[in-house]
């Protein structure tokens, strides 16, 4: 290998020697060049490791770079070094000193080319190439390429892209059906997309959120006592004509007690209970006896997991959906109508991980925990409308822990108590008799919510390929179904005849038999 090298050497530099000698016409010229090279020949696109150049007339060293990027060329009439000048002598051209290390032929032409305003022009109907001047005005041409990402969407890596170009004429399309990039761009700037893309186009580290809510509640309650509320409050009594003496006619009743809404105590002044006259109606005497304690409590444990990109929102939810009523009132010749919407009520985590240095990750948790309070109801233009009020609690933090740890969120802690008392006056206060004449409640409603959450940075090893062979198995002719029907359940006629199955018979069944491939 070393020999080759060196006759390869050798022969280089004879032939350049003997060049350099005929365009000067002086056979006594002192001027050497070398040209080494680690082979001959080199594949396109080979990165060479050492071109060396010294004192090479510029076509001699346009010339060897070609022919080591098997490239097929004319040198265009244009460029005067080296063409034959009015006294039929070549005109002088510049010569070429240089060292590069690890350049592909191709990259070290176009470099030389472009030190001596020079380019290349390639047709690409024939893929001959024509070295020609290169115009100082003329703006540098446009190169398209296809990029394929692996990883990024390309609407993401778009805007980025869009920031390198300095040429107004270039631009990037992106495709989203293939995630490639189309990019029309000079060849400089081609260069900066390829790097950018080579940093962007990374693949995401996706974390696992594991969650354990706990939410606890208890609701006892008591209510002792006798409540005179139905006989003392707002106590409806009457005195004078027999108002009820109509609804009793229209009932086609006679007697006092007779229809409904007759009074229930009556008394007339000039004919004893006599209706026509004078009467006294009351609502009677109403008493309710409470002596009772009741007690609820409940735990909803929930454990989800989930696993999301990194800065990227996992939302968890444990909710109910609720309906809410919207109704419409009828118009002439429009019916009215109502419409039912629903709203989710119940525990909604929205989690968000960032994966910071040293394994941390940043969290942003929203927890939100709602409910149905109770129903108001109010009175609008005499018409009573009834609607739900929420008890909605609601955190919003941001935190950063080790991967592997867990986060304790606290505090969602809702403790409503109510007391109620019913006493009938100066009666409920007589000592021990009182207790006849007065109610005494109370109630407790107390929910506590607890929420961990452990968020785990997640490793290539954590992925093991799961083993299966359904789409390589066909399908099961029969689920068994059927089997379980008999003539007692089925609706189908019984077919006492038996019919012929392929395993009876040792024959294939056509109607299964194996579609011949194409």
């Amino acid at each position: 290998m070393i020999m080759k090298s060196k006759l390869y050497l050798l022969a280089a530099t004879w032939l350049v020697f003997s060049d350099a000698q005929t365009q000067a016409g002086d056979t006594n010229s002192t001027a050497s060049a070398t040209l080494a090279a680690e082979e001959a020949q080199f594949a396109p696109g080979t990165i060479i490791p050492l071109i060396l150049m010294d004192e090479i007339p510029l076509t001699d060293a346009i010339r060897n770079l070609t022919r080591q990027a098997s490239l097929n060329f004319i040198l265009d009439p244009k460029v005067q070094f080296g063409q034959p000048g009015p006294d039929g002598k070549p005109m002088p051209q510049p010569s070429v000193t240089l060292r590069w290390n690890n350049v592909t032929a191709q990259q070290a032409l176009q470099s030389l080319l472009a030190a001596y305003g020079l380019q290349i022009v390639e047709d690409p109907n024939n893929k001959i190439a024509r070295i020609t001047t290169k115009d100082p005005t003329a703006l540098p041409p446009l190169k398209s390429k296809i990029i394929q990402l692996e990883y990024a969407s390309p609407t993401n890596v778009l805007q980025s892209l869009q920031t390198l170009f300095q040429d107004k004429r270039s631009k990037v399309v992106a495709d989203i059906r293939t995630s490639q990039l189309v990019v029309l761009a000079t060849e400089q700037e081609l260069l900066s997309v390829d790097e950018l893309i080579h940093r962007l186009d990374t693949a995401t580290k996706q974390v696992l959120i594991e969650a354990r809510l706990i939410e606890t509640s208890m609701n006892p309650s008591t209510k002792k006592g006798i409540d005179w509320s139905g006989t003392l409050n707002e106590q409806n009594l009457s005195f004078g004509n027999n108002a009820s003496k109509s609804s009793s006619a229209s009932s086609g009743t006679d007697g006092i007690l007779a229809g409904s809404g007759l009074p229930k105590m009556l008394f007339d002044t000039s004919k004893g209970f006599n209706p026509s006259t004078a009467f006294l109606n009351a609502d009677g005497v109403n008493a309710a006896l409470s002596f009772l304690n009741k007690n609820a409590e409940a735990k909803v444990l929930s454990t989800p997991r989930a696993v999301t990109l990194d800065n990227e929102t996992a939302s968890i939810s444990v909710t109910r959906a609720s309906p809410i009523f919207k109704n419409t009132a009828g118009t002439q010749g429009s019916p009215g109508g109502s419409e039912v919407t629903y709203t989710n009520l119940g525990v909604i985590l929205s989690v968000t991980p960032r994966i910071a240095a040293n394994n941390q990750v940043n969290l942003r948790v929203v927890p939100e925990v709602s409910r149905v309070f109770e129903t108001v109801s109010k009175k609008v233009n005499d018409l009573l409308s009834q609607a739900d009020t929420y008890d909605i609690r609601k955190i919003e933090t941001h935190v950063m822990i080790p991967s592997g740890n867990t986060l304790v969120l606290g505090g969602l802690v809702q403790d409503d108590i109510r007391q109620n008392n019913t006493k009938v006056p100066l009666l409920g206060d007589i000592p021990g008799l009182g207790r006849a004449f007065r109610t005494d409640s109370k109630s407790r409603q107390k929910s506590n919510l607890i929420i961990f959450i452990t968020p785990t940075i997640i490793e290539e090893t954590d992925f093991q390929p799961t083993e299966t062979k359904f789409l390589k198995s066909a399908p099961p002719l029969k689920d068994g179904v059927e089997e379980d029907w008999s003539s007692w359940d089925s609706g189908k006629p019984k077919e006492w005849k038996k019919a012929k199955t392929p395993s009876a018979a040792g024959e294939e069944d056509p109607k299964f038999a194996p579609v011949p491939a194409h």
